[in-house]
């Protein structure tokens, strides 16, 4: 989208280079009221009918609503997506919003907006078919054509219609697209979706072409082709409202128009059918939301805790950024001379000289707030509600700017609204600055200045300009206050970007380990003794009776498995690592987490995936006879060779160490890899010694050799660091497991835990989630990054049960980021976050 706009904008400068702002405003102005009243008339034809295509969808679906509301929710629905933008995401989030007190499922909403997305899809091929096929000189002449091909474009659009036509009429059963059973509508439904569709272009053309200047002689049916094109390439490009790339089709299209008449009926265009239909959108809208909840203020409140105050940050983040936008726009343009007259005779100069400034300088702050106020900072909040009564002030004390001062009231009343969802206690400054957010900025600033030179190109600049201070002096000030923004810009992102790194947080001390040692001991899963490796923090109950390990990782807060201990210590501390996490504006993960904790981790607003199996082995039933002979070989095999297995104690670990660490520096370069970090543990001095040690002999000499993870209720038994010479035999790894499970098994253990193996057990089902497909596909395929499916395949042959493991997190567009967060935790790249500690 930045591409497209940035491209648009290069278009526009080239045609525009040499216009004028003034003599635009000034056609604009001139437009006569006849053919603003046509264009409101052809506005109001054509919303009314847009909510047509919502009483054919509904009918479609079989679903029975009152006219009067569909035509009230159609109305705010295109109303409002029309000039935000993405209308196939907008549209259906207010379509959800607006029939949810109807009873209308969320996939029946997805269906009318598909519904509607199409029928006006239909419309627009017909219309520019028609326009290319029964007048191809005109289009052809237009669009810079070859008449030949105007009329082939034409044709195949209209027999694509044709064929639509034909399927909707006589298609008899359903037709399935990746899972979605889809049945034609009918002839009754399918031929009216192409009138209406064709009515609608029609009248939204009608719209522009009769605000055109009167000079303009364009033909209303090639026009109609123009229209189209001009439509398309805006859907296309996903720029908001296609501002910018509609007009660049319309100015290139038409070079016969003067373009400053031309711009003038464009802007009227756009003020005619988006703004005023915006405006009325948003009263219904915001009315509609009050009546709703008037009556009902516990449940209003209720609601606003449940839906409205998560996305209260959101929506004031993205407000702010678009007010600071508009202030620095506003403060490049000149101001309207009859407003800067009446100003003149009641306001001091230095007043509308400091007024101009300071609008500036509150839209830079504006700016900078917005990814302070997406992270719900408190500070932020107060900071941006001054910003934004100062910016009030200044837009009616530097021009009588009334519809900026709306705007950004408007904005204060959303801010003020949802003040109780700013709570982070975090410092502006502690807040990181992404790229994104510089380039979003740095876009911004740029664009204004761009905005301004153009809109003064007229003008020469002599360096007296810089010091000339009048009312009517719009370009000197817009230059002070662009030097300005520029350099308190720079000057602020190498601020954030230059300033030390924040204290890296603190991980569990030998205190906190021997708190951690004695629930371990009295739990039942190994992985408890991960919180052991030192690379962790713990946080414990208030009863001390339960502790969760977790670490932090770029803009994820990660726990390793479930909480250690009692239930209710347990769901005390998933809620209060939630709690934290939100507190500092961070994601909050469990990874490797167990399908008993499942419920607890969905209170907490998460959403579970299947991150793959942990195969644990029965040791009860364990045997070498029956149909295991390959372990048997290999067993055999390992005894031949002169292997010999034994449990070494703790207290006689210290002893080894010289001896295991050679071992050790040879499995990691025949590896090419590095020490893990977080999941598992790695060779160090301090972390071995606090646990039994399997060793494995070949000649007497150490070959292998892997530390135990047990519990003191016996109830699992497992490894953690396993390491072996690469000159070992080829059986060793398997003799090393079937001693330890015959061990176990003597020592009363019940359970073997062999680990989990990543992407194994995923649902292969056409309607299983999106994760699972690409598992599926990585799993087979992905063994150039690591052996998935040998690692499954191996473990196999011990006949293990197989348990579900859960990565448990926010789902959506920040599963990706969340992923990378923990790559590279493990990876031990980034073992600690600069975040700050609670």
């Amino acid at each position: 989208m930045l591409l497209v706009f940035t491209l648009v904008v290069s278009v526009l400068h080239h045609q525009l280079a040499h216009l004028p702002v003034k003599r635009v405003l000034a056609h604009l102005h001139a437009i006569p009221a006849r053919q603003e009243l046509a264009a409101l008339g052809f506005t109001a034809l054509s919303y009314w009918l847009l909510t047509t295509y919502e009483l054919l969808a509904l009918k479609y679906l079989r679903r029975t609503i009152p006219y009067t509301r569909i035509v009230f929710n159609a109305f705010i629905a295109y109303s409002l997506s029309h000039t935000l933008g993405f209308s196939a995401f907008t549209q259906t989030a207010f379509r959800l919003r607006l029939y949810a007190t109807a009873r209308v499922s969320a996939i029946d909403v997805a269906m009318v907006s598909v519904f509607c997305s199409v029928s006006f899809g239909i419309g627009l091929a017909t219309v520019a078919g028609l326009s290319l096929a029964l007048s191809p000189e005109h289009a052809a002449k237009l669009l810079h054509l070859d008449q030949r091909w105007a009329m082939l474009v034409g044709m195949l659009l209209l027999a694509a219609v044709c064929a639509y036509a034909l399927w909707a009429s006589f298609a008899r059963g359903t037709l399935e697209i990746r899972g979605w059973a889809l049945r034609a509508p009918g002839p009754a439904i399918g031929l009216a979706q192409i009138a209406l569709g064709v009515l609608d272009i029609s009248l939204s053309c009608a719209v522009l072409w009769s605000l055109l200047p009167a000079g303009a002689h364009v033909h209303y049916v090639a026009f109609l082709g123009v229209y189209a094109a001009a439509v398309i390439a805006g859907i296309i490009s996903h720029v908001p409202g296609g501002v910018g790339v509609f007009e660049a089709v319309i100015l290139l299209t038409l070079p016969g128009v003067p373009a400053d008449a031309l711009l003038g009926s464009l802007l009227a265009y756009r003020a005619v059918y988006y703004v005023v239909p915006f405006v009325f959108g948003t009263l219904l809208f915001g009315s509609k939301e009050v009546s709703a909840q008037w009556a009902r203020r516990a449940r209003a409140r209720e609601l606003a805790s449940q839906y409205i105050a998560p996305v209260v940050p959101q929506i004031a983040g993205a407000l702010s950024f678009l007010s600071g936008a508009l202030l620095l726009f506003s403060g490049a343009t000149p101001a309207v001379d009859e407003r800067l007259a009446f100003l003149e005779r009641f306001l001091p100069l230095p007043v509308l000289e400091v007024s101009h400034l300071v609008g500036s300088i509150v839209g830079l702050g504006l700016l900078v707030l917005s990814p302070a106020l997406f992270r719900r900072v408190r500070a932020a909040y107060h900071i941006a509600v001054w910003l934004l009564i100062a910016g009030i002030a200044a837009s009616l004390l530097k021009g009588l700017d009334f519809e900026e001062a709306t705007l950004l009231l408007l904005v204060l009343g959303v801010l003020v609204l949802g003040r109780r969802s700013f709570y982070r206690p975090t410092a502006i400054l502690d807040e990181r600055f992404t790229p994104a957010w510089v380039a979003s900025v740095t876009g911004v600033i740029v664009l204004a200045v761009w905005i301004g030179l153009v809109s003064h190109r007229h003008l020469r600049y002599p360096r007296e300009l810089w010091w000339t201070f009048a009312f009517d002096a719009n370009a000197p000030r817009m230059l002070r206050a662009s030097l300005t923004v520029v350099v308190l810009g720079v000057g602020y992102v190498l601020l954030n970007l230059l300033r030390p790194a924040r204290r890296a947080p603190a991980v569990a001390g030998p205190d906190e380990l021997a708190r951690a040692r004695a629930l371990i001991e009295q739990g039942d899963q190994t992985l408890a003794n991960a919180a052991l490796t030192g690379d962790k923090r713990l946080l414990f109950s208030d009863a001390d009776d339960a502790f969760l390990m977790y670490q932090t990782a770029r803009r994820s807060w990660i726990a390793l498995g479930d909480p250690v201990g009692s239930p209710r210590g347990a769901e005390e501390l998933v809620w209060r690592l939630r709690e934290m996490s939100d507190h500092h504006g961070v994601d909050t993960v469990f990874y490797q987490a167990s399908r008993g904790c499942l419920g607890l981790y969905v209170d907490l607003g998460l959403a579970p995936l299947k991150f793959g199996e942990e195969a644990r082995v029965p040791l009860a039933d364990f045997s070498l006879e029956g149909a295991r002979a390959d372990l048997r070989e290999a067993h055999r095999r390992a005894q031949r060779d002169g292997a010999s297995f034994e449990v070494v104690p703790a207290e006689r670990v210290t002893a080894l160490l010289p001896l295991l660490q050679p071992i050790s520096d040879a499995w990691l370069a025949s590896k090419s890899t590095a020490e893990k970090r977080f999941s598992v543990g790695a060779f160090s001095p301090q972390y071995l010694r606090q646990f039994p040690l399997a060793l494995l002999r070949a000649g007497g000499a150490p070959v292998a050799f892997a530390n135990l993870w047990t519990t003191g209720t016996r109830a699992e038994l497992s490894v953690d660091l396993m390491r072996f010479d690469p000159r070992a035999p080829r059986s060793t790894m398997d003799y090393l497991f079937i001693e330890l499970m015959l061990w176990g098994q003597r020592e009363g253990y019940r359970w073997f835990n062999l680990g989990m193996a990543p992407l194994a057990g995923l649902e292969s089902h056409p309607l299983a989630p999106a994760w699972h497909r690409v598992g599926n596909f990585v799993f087979p395929h992905g063994e150039h990054f690591y052996n998935f499916e040998g690692l499954r395949r191996y473990k196999a042959k011990f006949d293990p049960v197989w348990e579900p493991r859960y990565l448990v997190a926010r789902g959506g567009i920040a599963l990706p980021r969340v992923l990378v967060d923990i790559s590279v935790l493990i990876a031990g790249g980034m073992p600690q976050s600069a975040l700050p500690v609670t």
